[in-house]
């Protein structure tokens, strides 16, 4: 009902599936008296969604597919994105020619097969690659190491202080660190997926949509919390490094 009501407040339709057998996981932060996060604990249920909520979940993909200009999976290991779920997604947005972006976890690698982009930390990449990133030459392997075993067209590999790598058709490069300080990564890979999304669904190819990306990132993460970023601080920080 919380959800609901703030998704109504802020304009945004909600398709929201309820499991009763599920409680709303809980997030409890401890930070240090400089504003710094060092520890979260959760408190949740985490199994896979089956049978009925399955159902509907997919049923909710195929009818709002339909007006979508992206698709983007948020994967968190909490039960919602099944292989089901994904290939669900990944079907409707063939349909409509719209990219699908993947915010991923390892042990759902094997899922995100046909998605458009898929945006691993270097720490998800190393695991999936089985190497470790110290290099702008083990970014470039790790990237297609886990495109090769995602079977996914393109990684986005966010690096932190080392920026990005991204690897799609055609493209493979380095993207540089954008942040001048880093006050709190909460909530930077929302950033870069969200930003890249939306950029996409625009139109933008996907080295653009990065870039976008990567300036939206280093202002997120300069900010203590969660934090927004605007169109207008995110066009004022492209022009600075113009």
């Amino acid at each position: 009902a919380t959800l609901t009501r703030a998704c109504r407040e802020a304009g945004i339709a909600p398709a929201l599936v309820g499991d009763p057998t599920r409680l709303t996981t809980t997030k409890v932060r401890i930070v240090t008296e400089r504003n710094q996060q060092v520890a979260r604990i959760d408190y949740e249920i985490d199994t896979e969604i089956k049978d009925e909520i399955e159902h509907r979940v997919v049923a909710e993909i195929q009818k709002h597919a339909q007006q979508a200009s992206a698709i983007v999976i948020s994967d968190y290991l909490k039960g919602c994105i099944t292989r089901t779920v994904v290939k669900a997604v990944v079907a409707a947005a063939a349909e409509r020619h719209v990219p699908v972006l993947v915010d991923p976890k390892i042990p759902h690698v094997d899922y995100y097969a046909g998605t458009t982009v898929v945006t691993p930390n270097h720490h998800e990449a190393e695991i999936a690659a089985n190497i470790r990133v110290r290099s702008e030459d083990d970014a470039r392997g790790a990237a297609r190491l886990f495109r090769d075993r995602a079977q996914c067209h393109s990684v986005l590999m966010t690096r932190g202080d080392q920026g990005m790598w991204l690897l799609a058709e055609g493209v493979e490069g380095h993207l540089p660190a954008s942040a001048r300080e880093v006050a709190d990564v909460t909530g930077a890979g929302d950033t870069v997926i969200a930003t890249l999304a939306l950029a996409l669904a625009a139109g933008a190819t996907i080295p653009e949509a990065a870039r976008l990306a990567n300036e939206a990132a280093g202002i997120a993460v300069a900010r203590f919390g969660p934090a927004t970023v605007g169109v207008t601080e995110l066009l004022k920080a492209l022009d600075a490094v113009r």
